[in-house]
């Protein structure tokens, strides 16, 4: 079955999240070295990335994150042209990941993609198999047909695999470096490789 619609995560996948969490450990009162040590370590244990304020002793700093705007600056140099070269293969292009509705207008207004949606609205999150029935439904297409691209294999690349989509591990930030691609995904170091990637399996 040949690919017709390709999902893109937004975090270290489309986004680079650097600055963002400098304004979060800024919000701690902790220097940003000292947050990403902690999110490392939560990542080499399989926790989800909130753990690392137990870990450094300090509270959540609530809602900071879900304040702090994205900015067209934020974005990969690879992922505008990436998003534009698919959609000029004819591929339906898709952006959905673990975000807020803020996220998911900012992604409608700024990025070439055909379905944008976010956890916020689509009801379920990354990596509940209903997160990804949901997206290709709003592509109209089968998961079959459809492959997803993120840097995390825990959330990204095994539950898209487990829904039958063709799953794409890239290689970069925290989770994309550290987490191993898993037997039956590709594997990406830059968004620029992804064309070549999936040509062959849109035909």
């Amino acid at each position: 079955m040949a690919i017709r619609a390709v999902f893109f995560d937004v975090g270290e996948t489309l986004v680079d999240e650097a600055r963002l969490w400098q304004e979060v450990a800024r919000a701690a009162g902790l220097r940003p070295h000292v947050v990403w040590a902690a999110l490392g370590a939560t990542i080499a244990r399989g926790e989800e990335h909130w753990t690392l304020w137990e870990r450094l002793g300090v509270v959540r700093p609530a809602g900071v994150w879900e304040r702090i705007p994205f900015d067209e600056a934020d974005l990969y140099p690879d992922a505008i042209p990436c998003l534009d070269r698919l959609r000029a293969d004819g591929l339906l292009v898709g952006v959905a990941g673990n975000q807020s509705a803020t996220m998911e207008a900012w992604a409608r207004a700024t990025l070439p993609a055909d379905v944008v949606a976010s956890s916020d609205s689509l009801g379920a999150q990354k990596p509940d198999a209903a997160f990804f029935d949901r997206i290709v439904a709003l592509a109209g297409v089968g998961t079959g047909e459809a492959a997803y691209v993120g840097d995390r294999v825990d959330n990204d690349v095994l539950p898209a695999l487990a829904a039958g989509m063709v799953g794409v591990h890239l290689r970069r930030g925290p989770w994309g470096l550290l987490q191993a691609t898993p037997a039956g995904a590709a594997a990406i170091t830059s968004l620029a490789e992804l064309p070549a990637l999936l040509e062959p399996l849109a035909r």
